[in-house]
């Protein structure tokens, strides 16, 4: 008769009551390292090929995609292991963590071979074309590694049916609640020390380096608790009276029209529903929120984090209390929770109100509720339906993580873009009342509950619906305004003469200030033989529209199509000039809009949104994007930088970039007194007397010049320009400070331990 593992091991089953620790531990820190790998290759697929909201929507499909596909396959994985090697399960999951890690530094060479392949077939590509490949080259990095990360789940329940089989039937909730802690753990050491710390890829190495340690616990756990083939799924059944059949009612809380009656169909197909329903609503509301929120969180890198990082907390706690209800016996219903959770997503749409609502704080927590619910359900589903078994647990979780794949895409390209935040907030929230409806709809004795249920989410939709507002509604503009959407902003333009403003996702972008355009004219004055010219960035299109008084050939480059449709709002004369053949503007990322192209010019001038420390704004101010910069320019070329002012060491590691990439830069004082013009070159820049200035404008460009200043004559503008230069030196950091932007180490948007005076 052969003894089971624990029986083989004498000591180590007096080590058996801690093995829960120590596999939660394990997971804990696996749920790190995937977080941390997202984050940083989704920053690595947008510098190398562009900073796209198709981009991310597909690397972040490609990674749940990946979830999904080794959530299903693990469980077969697991079967497989334990029927032909016969050996501990934690020998596979050791080997999975191990080729994890390997992925580190598997996905930065993939994506670097792939921007060459890219670089090498431009010419002959379109746009939508180079499009179409990156996305294929981001699912043949980064999938294998997605993959392996969705099976660690079903193959640690097949490790934990073999070690501890009378535990096992609820393993999946214990997994993904260490898995969220860990991701969470991720979210807020990643964006408030490491990254900071260490940067990109030393970052994603030091979680390459905990992968490997997992896998080294791993097989000490193998080994240590033998090899024991996994209980049978039966047997299991018998061993956890908490949890309730699947196939019955009881406290599952399912209306007997669920479980085969009405509906034609079986309670497993009406719980994978449930499952993808709310996989679908949950990731789709989180792209939602993120748009929602900015006018209060703003653009930072750390106010992603936040939203993640509370989305991850609450579901976190929502699994917490799952498990202890379940170790008490007193689980609430699944219909109990639906019921919350359809009411709970009103909240954002209620309290994301600008007229009382400018809290960080609030925000934040309106979407707690939602998540916490959340967060006891999907772990509550999957334990109730799988009850142990690796094959179901990971056929159910990957039919949640389907719905996640489909959310954002939902939200990004359908909702975001035709009906806009609220709107879209309240139509995600009617899929969920209508799961409560058909969970409760034949059980008796609840039609009390479903009518409370019902009306409190009828007053809620209804006062979201018609009585709260967003920063989209027009109320808040009163006067002349146009709102704009589409996949990658809301764009609100709005006012008269010079009171204009533009706003992007409720951040303010720019407004009428003659800065704006002798970011055209004083880099083209200082040429002195342009004959095309390219703006990063258009704005408000005033820096595109004084280039184009040049009379030279004229690019712009955009990411969001609604800022560059605003165009007319500001400008009557905006048909005029896109009618002429040598103005164009391209929707596209800027530095991607370079790297695609063939084309020299002869100033490029551009002006990152604001503000200086915006999420993925480093990759228009780093030695790499300088690197691209000097290779497109014609020669006597010039890069014109505006930098708006702000933290002096940001503007000491800007300054020390461009110095780093140009023998030639210098800055000007802008004319209001805040923020750098720095021109920068490969070829000496002339020291321009304001005669001379004055003398290589075009009549046209003259006339624009003046436009904002008519109280003051062109001479005398352009020697409040050309006396404002700065010896660039000034603006390097003090000696012994090595501050500098790269793309591996984005100083001016991780600032947290700066700026808390934990890092001098």
């Amino acid at each position: 008769m052969q003894r089971t593992s624990m029986e083989a091991q004498p000591w180590a089953r007096a080590t058996g009551d801690h093995l829960h620790a120590v596999i939660f531990v394990v997971f804990f820190w696996s749920g790190f390292c995937s977080l941390v790998y997202q984050v940083v290759w989704i920053r690595l697929a947008f510098s190398h090929f562009g900073v796209l909201t198709p981009v991310l929507s597909c690397l972040l499909s490609v990674f749940m995609l990946g979830l999904g596909l080794g959530s299903a396959l693990g469980g077969r994985w697991a079967r497989w292991w334990d029927r032909v090697v016969g050996g501990s399960s934690a020998y596979l999951y050791a080997a999975i963590e191990g080729m994890i890690g390997l992925g580190a530094f598997a996905v930065p060479f993939l994506f670097q071979t792939s921007w060459e392949v890219l670089l090498s077939a431009r010419a002959g590509v379109s746009s939508g074309g180079y499009l179409l490949a990156s996305g294929v080259l981001i699912l043949i990095a980064v999938l294998p590694w997605c993959i392996l990360m969705g099976a660690t789940i079903p193959v640690m329940m097949s490790f934990i049916r073999q070690a501890e089989p009378r535990r096992g039937s609820s393993s999946f909730s214990f997994l993904y609640l260490a898995n969220v802690m860990g991701a969470m753990t991720g979210t807020l050491l990643s964006a408030l020390v490491l990254i900071e710390l260490f940067g990109f890829r030393q970052t994603s190495t030091i979680s390459a380096t905990i992968n490997f340690l997992v896998a080294a616990v791993s097989l000490v756990l193998a080994w240590s608790f033998g090899s024991g083939r996994a209980a049978e799924p039966q047997a299991q059944l018998s061993a956890s009276p908490s949890l309730p059949s699947p196939a019955s009612g009881g406290r599952f809380g399912w209306a007997s029209a669920a479980n085969g009656g009405e509906f034609g169909w079986g309670l497993e197909r009406w719980l994978e529903i449930v499952l993808f329903t709310t996989g679908l609503t949950s990731l789709a509301m989180e792209v939602v929120w993120t748009r929602a929120f900015t006018f209060v969180l703003k653009t930072t890198i750390y106010s992603f984090a936040m939203i993640l990082a509370t989305y991850l907390l609450a579901t976190w706690v929502g699994s917490y209390l799952y498990r202890r209800a379940l170790t008490a016996g007193r689980m609430a219903s699944v219909a109990q929770i639906l019921g919350a959770l359809c009411v709970f997503s009103l909240l954002p749409a209620l309290l994301d109100d600008p007229r009382f609502n400018q809290s960080i704080a609030l925000t934040l927590g309106s979407i707690v509720p939602f998540c916490l619910a959340l967060g006891y359900l999907t772990p509550r589903l999957i334990d109730a339906h799988s009850r142990g078994n690796p094959t179901a647990a990971g056929r159910a979780y990957s039919i949640n993580i389907a719905g996640g794949i489909l959310g954002p895409l939902l939200a990004g390209y359908a909702l975001l873009p035709t009906i806009g935040t609220r709107a879209a907030l309240l139509a995600l929230s009617a899929p969920i009342f209508a799961l409560y409806i058909g969970t409760t709809w034949a059980a008796e004795h609840a039609w009390r509950r479903r009518i409370e249920v019902s009306l409190s989410f009828a007053a809620l939709f209804a006062f979201a619906a018609f009585v709260s507002r967003g920063y989209e509604d027009g109320i808040f503009y009163p006067g002349r305004h146009e709102v704009r959407r589409d996949h990658a902003a809301t764009v609100v333009a709005y006012g008269e003469g010079m009171n204009q403003r533009l706003l992007v996702n409720g951040v303010g972008m720019t407004f009428p200030t003659p800065i704006t355009k002798i970011m055209a004219h004083l880099p083209l004055a200082m040429n002195g033989h342009a004959k095309a010219g390219l703006v990063i960035c258009f704005g408000m299109g005033t820096t595109f529209r004084s280039m184009h008084s040049w009379e030279i050939d004229t690019t712009a480059v955009e990411l969001s199509r609604s800022v560059a449709e605003s165009f007319g709002f500001f400008f009557p004369d905006f048909q005029q000039i896109l009618s002429d053949p040598s103005a164009h503007i391209a929707i596209d990322d800027g530095r991607r809009y370079l790297v695609r192209t063939n084309k020299k010019f002869d100033v490029i001038t551009l002006d990152p949104p604001p503000p200086i420390e915006a999420a993925v704004s480093s990759l228009l101010y780093s030695e790499e994007f300088y690197g691209i910069v000097r290779d497109h320019l014609a020669p006597g070329g010039i890069l014109q930088q505006w930098f708006p002012g702000g933290e002096d060491k940001i503007q000491y590691a800007v300054a020390r970039s461009l110095i780093a990439s140009f023998p030639y830069v210098v800055a000007f004082r802008s004319i209001e007194d805040w923020g750098y013009h720095f021109l920068a070159s490969m070829s000496p820049i002339d020291d321009l007397t304001p005669q001379q200035l004055v003398s290589r404008l075009p009549e046209g460009a003259r006339r624009d010049l003046m436009e904002w200043s008519a109280d003051q004559s062109i001479e005398k503008i352009a020697e409040s320009i050309l006396t404002r230069r700065t010896d660039v030196r000034t603006l390097l950091p003090p000696r012994g400070e090595e501050m500098i932007v790269t793309d591996d180490r984005p100083y001016n948007e991780y600032f947290f331990l700066r700026r808390t005076g934990l890092l001098n």
